[in-house]
């Protein structure tokens, strides 16, 4: 999709187009943020940098599996 078509999408669509690229930088920050973490090595303590990680995951996959579903069976 160019950048036309994105722009195309977001003036017919907003919301839809602004959460699917929400989810795509999210799952890329998830994505990233994993590989950092691992080339820090084990966590030492409480291991606040892993929670941080796995509390985005869990409310990401909340978000779609719980909220958006939801949203959609009241329209």
């Amino acid at each position: 999709m160019t950048l036309a078509g994105v722009v195309a999408q977001l003036r017919a669509h907003p919301v839809a187009t602004v959460l699917e690229l929400g989810s795509v930088l999210v799952c890329c920050l998830l994505f990233a943020g994993t590989f950092v973490l691992l080339s820090s090595g084990a966590p030492i303590g409480r291991g606040d940098p892993w929670l941080a990680l796995i509390g985005v995951g869990v409310a990401f996959v909340l978000f779609w599996t719980v909220l958006v579903p939801l949203y959609e069976r009241t329209l």
